[in-house]
């Protein structure tokens, strides 16, 4: 498995675990890194659109007010490391 793939895999588990799996978190958000996760699993793209993809939505929920601040983190450190692939 090359490194980007490996690292893609490791933002998948981050928001599955952190996100989508926090009870506390807001449906709508939830189901965002949902749709983020199915953007970067769709290997029919490269890596790059992938994240772009995925940039896209999680940029989109980045701003909700209702979003608690500790998820806010975390999906900003997820486009942090997004934003690194290429």
């Amino acid at each position: 498995m090359s490194d980007v793939e490996e690292r893609i895999n490791q933002i998948i588990q981050v928001l599955r675990d952190q996100v989508v799996q926090d009870t506390v978190v807001p449906r709508n958000i939830r189901r965002a890194a949902e749709q983020a996760i199915e953007a970067l699993m769709d290997r029919s793209k490269e890596p790059a659109v992938r994240a772009a993809d995925a940039i896209a939505i999680l940029e989109e929920i980045s701003e909700d007010p209702n979003m608690p601040l500790h998820t806010r983190t975390i999906i900003w450190e997820v486009l942090g490391a997004l934003e690194q692939i290429k």
